[in-house]
């Protein structure tokens, strides 16, 4: 098993526990008072948004040694496919995550003041 791929109740359980987090940073965001400053709220979202860069690059550096250890015969073929599209579909998100800040900030850019 990869990363929790190739046995249902692992994934289940990484998809819970991501979804636990999720709900928990709703929480807090839901608690904070109206005039509190931005300055917690950016650190906030730098440090998510380190901890997802660090996550997909964890989960690309994993990918990387697949094809090596499946040659080994240590990984099923199925489960580096599975990784692999894993891999890949992170990225793509990542990916277009960062064209919805680019053009965010482009938009901001051409607004008058």
């Amino acid at each position: 098993m990869v990363n929790g791929i190739g046995s249902g109740a692992s994934g289940r359980d990484g998809l819970a526990s991501a979804l636990q987090r999720m709900q928990k940073q709703i929480a807090e965001l839901q608690n904070q008072k109206p005039e509190a400053s931005a300055a917690p709220q950016a650190e906030a979202f730098q440090s998510s948004m380190a901890e997802a860069v660090s996550g997909l690059d964890a989960q690309m550096r994993a990918t990387d040694d697949l094809p090596v250890e499946a040659l080994k015969g240590d990984v099923d073929l199925h489960e580096v496919t599975t990784q692999l599209k894993q891999t890949e579909l992170a990225f793509e998100f990542s990916m277009q995550v960062r064209n919805k800040f680019i053009d965010a900030y482009r938009e901001v850019m051409r607004m008058s003041v």
